[in-house]
């Protein structure tokens, strides 16, 4: 048999928040409870597609529109997403300028491949969404992270920002709200951010999924306060409309300048080879969004119930401190013992999932700097759920302290 040579790229891909279920297998098989706290999947939970949408689904499929599409998206649904933007978000974008994915990770992919030559750098939030690393290892660039700050709700320390940038640097990500910290980031911080890559003619990459899911803090659109600075937009249907399984997701570009076209048309030429993104959920996508919104409005309440217990009852337990999310739906607490009771955080994940079934995600999963020493849980299972899950971290860390 022949030597198969595999890629250096595709050895080094790492995924905290799926890498961790490999642990659970065994236990599974041995009847072991577990409680899956590691995945941002609302629809996973009690949280369930609108009505209107799966049956725009359905009938999309009863008429037979099970065509390939066009690659950059059907016209009706960028149409839609300019709508929303405008509606909900402030941004003025025309249909043209807008891109449907397969998900936002496919978009992050799509995005990184067309802005990364090796040796570039992308600056990105620490601790951060793990693929805006991995893709740029991926494509041969270096990750750079830039600092945010837990004592002040994991808000961006500027300053580090940009002492961060050098000739090398080719775009600032901002993911807000944020995974995995769940902070949002201020109209303020918002507008500095602009006017630091407006400076050093950088590009935004800003990551808004969330955008709808905020508790008391406002959220800001970053291409709403662009001027002339270039900036893409990546969203999707995953979180609000509960479509996590459907896979779409969707980029815009806003802003002036060749450049930016040019950006636009190397993603297109990457949507043209993967064909299109499936047909009758853009249907539905676009039935999603034109719509009633109501439901978001009951989503947040039962979140921020959820989002003030969990909160509350992580820092209740010695050992644990949280700061408080102010969106998504995701709690980043620190572990204090990590370094002397548990080496790093991932061996403190798998010491707590083997003793209690409780599986959260490790923080340096997130940014091997930034992140280290704490743990990411989201927070959508109902609060019968949570308690339980806490409660049996709470005996664990007792546990341990005894020892």
């Amino acid at each position: 048999m022949g030597h198969v040579k595999v890629t250096s790229r595709t050895k080094n891909i790492e995924y905290a928040i799926r890498d961790v279920i490999a642990h659970t297998q065994q236990l599974v098989k041995d009847g072991k409870k577990i409680y899956y706290l590691n995945i941002g999947d609302p629809a996973a939970f009690d949280f369930k597609t609108p009505q209107n949408v799966k049956d725009a689904l359905c009938k999309a499929i009863e008429q037979d529109n099970n065509y390939y599409s066009p690659s950059e998206g059907r016209a009706e649904l960028r149409e839609a997403i300019a709508r929303k933007e405008k509606r909900v978000n402030g941004v003025d974008v025309h249909a043209d300028q807008v891109l449907i994915t397969e998900g936002i990770s496919e978009g992050i992919q799509m995005l990184l491949a067309a802005v990364i030559e090796k040796g570039d750098e992308i600056l990105f939030p620490g601790p951060t969404y793990p693929p805006y690393i991995s893709y740029t290892k991926f494509y041969d660039g270096t990750p750079v992270a830039y600092e945010t700050v837990e004592e002040d709700g994991w808000q961006p320390n500027l300053e580090d920002l940009r002492k961060k940038i050098t000739e090398k640097t080719r775009a600032i990500v901002i993911t807000n709200p944020n995974n995995p910290t769940g902070s949002v980031y201020g109209r303020k911080i918002i507008q500095e951010m602009v006017d630091i890559a407006g400076e050093h003619d950088l590009l935004l990459l800003s990551d808004e999924i969330y955008d709808q899911l905020t508790f008391d803090q406002e959220f800001v659109s970053t291409a709403a306060l662009a001027k002339d600075v270039p900036v893409v937009g990546l969203n999707g249907f995953s979180k609000v409309y509960q479509m996590t399984g459907w896979r779409l997701g969707y980029m815009y570009f806003k802003g002036q300048g060749t450049q930016l076209d040019e950006l636009k048309l190397a993603v297109e030429k990457e949507c043209r080879i993967r064909i299109c993104a499936n047909t009758p959920v853009q249907i539905a996508a676009t039935a999603a969004l034109e719509g009633p919104q109501d439901f978001v409005e009951d989503i947040v309440n039962r979140l921020r119930q959820r989002r003030d217990f969990a909160w509350k009852r992580l820092n209740e337990i010695e050992g644990i401190s949280t700061s408080k999310p102010e969106g998504a739906f995701y709690i980043f607490p620190k572990i204090h013992d990590v370094g002397t009771r548990w080496r790093n955080d991932m061996e403190f994940v798998v010491d707590l999932l083997k003793e209690t079934g409780v599986l959260i995600v490790n923080g340096s999963g997130f940014d091997p700097i930034y992140g280290k020493g704490h743990a990411r849980a989201v927070f959508l299972p109902p609060v019968e759920t949570l308690e339980e899950a806490f409660s049996s971290l709470e005996r664990f860390m007792k546990n341990k302290q005894k020892k």
